[in-house]
């Protein structure tokens, strides 16, 4: 089904591969040229389903499958091509260190937790989050919430087993209810749809609070959260606040307009891990003005690190669509594999179109990416380079639940800005999975959670996340990495409104 006519935005292509790479420790300063994308070679909506698709529930009611998916591809498009364009271009800056991506949320979104307040939350500590970084780099932050589409969750293991009972797994709450029981555990089509609906009203608000003044610059201060208010980070984000809202008010006084929508306004975009495939192809269409075809369920889709076999079908559905898309890489990626990969789903070679996002844990960071970005950059591929210091570092708690440390996650974020320094190459994002809720869930950080605070405040509906004042203070460490980044390729250019308060990094 064809979307209406949206502005032609083209998609930028990268350095001629045949350009020699940086020598190790400068910084790889290649510029970003705008190529138009073709359509992909040999490729259908549904030739994924000639492929072996992993991780896939069995639906027992195959007829009650086939309507949903024919109601799914009657409804409207949750996104819209320009915007997943934009996004690209966006990223495309990230991938030549001219932008940093801060891609968040929830690990699982669920249907019980769905309700205004912890989508305004998690939106708020995001944009808390992006002045801290944008602040500490000097540059544009990319806004991509873990949201209006994250439910679906791969699993090690189709089922589980408690006090001897063997249950299919949960796979996320548009596929089947996490209630242990064997009415729950069967898979039912009909939560698409109510998964479609939340998507479509979450984003709904979201762009509300977007575009309809909540994000205003002039707000800036009042984007505290209550719990976070008197706590060390709360009082380190309220000075640099109060330094934003100063150069407010100088470039007020110099005339300078403040109405203008960049200052009013923010941009944001969804993601979500792209598993449910009837799902993601019922919510494809074919924009009218590019004839390329879109998953309209979200901006920003990723293939994780079960479900990217190079034969597989997620691999197989992904290379179709045009929209910017990640990949997982644990430390088992091999790095030949890697660049085969960016191949087949980048083979037009657009900056912005691939981000790869590492979890290998902070030991592993350190032996194994490097290999991979030697690889990447010896076959001339240009990528947006990301950490995700979360999924590396889950551990069970003595009281038996999961948990993460912040002290590894913030060594993994540490090796990765390392690495990328040894190899001059651009650190180009972080992606938490985090919350704007005052949970208990991950042990450290300052406001310190211990084993024994965990059950208090244990609210995930799958794995662990950062509370907002462990989110704030991750950004806080980061912006003066980036800083020190900063002044170290222009010693000259010095902030004039100061260093953002330094956490040691």
């Amino acid at each position: 089904m064809p979307l209406a006519p949206s502005p032609v935005l083209p998609n930028p292509a990268v350095p001629s591969p045949g350009r020699a790479p940086p020598r190790r420790g400068g910084l790889l300063r290649a510029r970003a040229v705008r190529a138009a994308p073709r359509p992909p070679s040999k490729w259908a909506v549904g030739s994924w389903r000639d492929r072996p698709a992993l991780q896939q529930p069995e639906y027992p009611d195959k007829a009650g499958l086939e309507d949903v998916l024919r109601a799914v591809e009657s409804f409207p498009p949750i996104v819209f091509a320009g915007e997943a364009r934009n996004l690209e271009e966006r990223l495309a800056e990230a991938a030549v260190g001219r932008a940093f991506l801060l891609q968040g949320g929830d690990c699982a979104e669920s249907f019980k937790e769905f309700n205004a307040n912890n989508i305004r939350d998690t939106f708020r500590v995001l944009l808390q989050m992006s002045v801290v970084l944008m602040f500490g780099g000097q540059m544009p932050v990319v806004k991509v919430g873990r949201m209006a589409g994250q439910f679906a969750k791969p699993r090690s293991d189709g089922f589980e087993e408690r006090d001897g009972v063997k249950l299919p797994s949960y796979r996320g709450d548009n596929i089947n209810g996490d209630a242990f029981d064997e009415e729950s555990r069967v898979p039912d089509p009909k939560r698409m749809i109510s998964a479609y609906s939340q998507s479509a009203a979450t984003l709904n608000l979201l762009r509300a609070f977007a575009t309809g003044g909540y994000a205003a610059m002039q707000r800036v201060t009042q984007w505290n959260l209550d719990f976070t208010q008197h706590s060390e980070q709360g009082d380190r984000y309220m000075e640099l606040a109060h330094r934003v809202d100063e150069a407010l008010g100088f470039m007020a006084a110099a005339g300078l307009t403040l109405d203008h929508p960049i200052m009013t306004q923010t941009e944001f975009w969804t993601s979500h891990e792209c598993l449910l495939l009837p799902y993601e192809q019922a919510l494809t269409r074919e924009d009218s003005t590019t004839g390329l075809y879109y998953d309209c369920s979200a901006h920003f889709l990723w293939v994780g690190e079960r479900t990217r076999q190079l034969d597989g079908a997620h691999v197989e559905f992904l290379r179709g669509i045009a929209n910017p898309l990640g990949i997982k890489v644990s430390d088992k990626m091999d790095p030949a594999e890697l660049v085969r990969l960016i191949d087949i789903l980048n083979p037009e070679n657009r900056a912005g179109r691939i981000t790869i996002i590492t979890r290998m844990g902070p030991e592993n960071m350190r032996v194994k990416l490097p290999h991979l970005i030697r690889a990447v950059r010896g076959a001339g591929q240009i990528v947006t380079w990301v950490t995700d210091p979360m999924h590396g570092n889950t551990m069970k708690a003595p009281c038996g639940l999961k948990t993460r440390s912040f002290d590894r996650i913030l060594a993994e974020v540490r090796a990765f800005f390392d690495v990328h320094e040894q190899e001059g190459s651009h650190p180009g994002g972080v992606h938490l999975e985090m919350t704007g809720q005052n949970v208990t869930e991950c042990i450290g950080g300052s406001r310190t959670v211990t084993f024994d605070d965990l059950g208090s405040r244990y609210h995930t509906h799958c794995d662990p996340r950062l509370n907002a004042s462990q989110s704030l203070e991750m950004a806080f460490i980061i912006a003066e990495r980036l800083r020190k980044r900063r002044m170290a390729s222009s010693p000259l250019s010095m902030n004039q409104l100061g260093t953002v308060p330094s956490m040691g990094f």
